[in-house]
């Protein structure tokens, strides 16, 4: 669900106001964003752009959902680790991009504060991935990978907040590495008892 009002009458217009918004955020940063200033840089009024976007973050996110194409499909090989790791991995390369992280690590702030765009970041972006996250958890339930009393919503908190919490609220990232380690020590408390 994107946060933009449906009644547009110009794409055209409309995608200049998206890229006119990235490319300011990217150059003068998120606080220094403004309204007047995607307007001046798309050739529109501000009353355009308030008549299809309630604020600067909806704008932003717009602009990430239409140049974030992120595969939700987790890989299946058969073990569950490898392909958890697989997902995240890829994950955090995408938040990892100097072109992207900026503007999202913009709209998870916005969102605490401003529960539309909190719910559209979550129903059009992380609730999807989150969803996907827990779908596989149940295949891996069902094959005996993962405790079968284990919430698999859960235990998706459980691996991606250890990367969110990382990438978001300390100046190291969630390489590779990184990424590995969660999956190994959450694992070993989620591992079936042995028989």
């Amino acid at each position: 669900m994107s946060p933009r009002r449906p009644d547009r009458r110009s794409e055209e217009a409309a995608k200049a106001v998206v890229q006119a918004a990235m490319e300011l955020c990217r150059e003068v940063g998120y606080r220094k964003l403004s309204i007047e200033g995607i307007a001046a840089r798309a050739g529109v009024g501000k009353n355009t752009i308030y008549r299809w976007w309630p604020s600067k973050a909806a704008v932003l996110l717009d602009g990430l959902l239409t140049t974030w194409r992120t595969d939700a499909t987790f890989p299946d090989t058969g073990d569950f680790v490898a392909d958890i790791k697989t997902q995240m991995a890829a994950a955090s390369r995408i938040l990892g991009d100097p072109d992207v992280f900026p503007h999202y690590r913009a709209l998870i702030g916005e969102a605490q504060h401003d529960p539309e765009i909190h719910r559209a970041l979550w129903d059009s972006f992380i609730g999807h991935l989150a969803g996907a996250a827990a779908d596989r958890i149940r295949i891996a339930q069902r094959e005996g990978q993962v405790r079968a009393d284990a919430d698999p919503d859960l235990v998706t908190e459980l691996l991606y907040g250890a990367a969110y919490y990382r990438r978001l609220l300390t100046p190291r990232t969630a390489d590779t590495d990184h990424i590995n380690a969660i999956v190994d020590l959450a694992f070993t408390g989620l591992a079936p008892p042995a028989e």
